[in-house]
């Protein structure tokens, strides 16, 4: 379950739906435990920041709740905003860079997925080479932190494949393997 989430957009006049209802503003937001995509609603008066990451979660004496009033529906990536969409890979690298001993473990424990393949090959962009290099580095010790990952390795930001196939996951609803985003 969520209890924070990173604002990735935010609509003070409400969504355009056509309708002469009283609309109602609207916020889109991104989890950060389990990457669920949520639209929210704001309390009446409060100030809300693109990026910002905000307590969602049940809170009976609603303290923590300061930004969000509660959250109005979990949505698709489909129902996003242009905006929010841009916003994502941002939202992402944060929530990556500060789990980073989560991520790291990834790397640790990673292991083969089938006799021809390993799961490090589902980062995008992490050849087999690399794949190798990080296997081999791995025996002598875990890594640390991605500042060690990198220098051990070679690899230039490591996060970055991370964050890469997150975002994939996210925008994808018809993958066949899920590692980070929850469904």
């Amino acid at each position: 379950m969520e209890e924070y989430a990173y604002i990735i957009d935010y609509l003070p006049q409400g969504t355009s739906t056509g309708s002469f209802n009283k609309k109602e503003p609207i916020c889109y937001a991104l989890g950060d435990e389990e990457f669920k995509l949520f639209e929210l609603v704001p309390k009446a008066g409060a100030i809300v920041n693109i990026g910002e990451r905000t307590f969602i979660g049940k809170d009976t004496a609603t303290i923590k709740r300061d930004v969000i009033d509660h959250v109005k529906r979990r949505i698709g990536y489909a129902d996003l905003t242009n905006n929010a969409i841009a916003e994502i890979e941002y939202a992402v690298t944060d929530i990556v860079l500060s789990k980073q001993e989560k991520f790291v473990k990834f790397f640790n424990e990673a292991e083969a997925i089938t006799m021809r393949k390993h799961l490090l090959e589902e980062l995008p962009g992490l050849g087999k080479k690399s794949m190798n290099v990080i296997l081999e580095e791995r025996k002598k010790g875990g890594f640390k932190d991605f500042n060690d990952l990198s220098d051990r390795t070679g690899l230039k930001a490591p996060e970055k494949f991370i964050v890469a196939r997150i975002c994939q996951e996210i925008e994808n609803p018809d993958m066949k393997r899920y590692i980070f985003v929850s469904r």
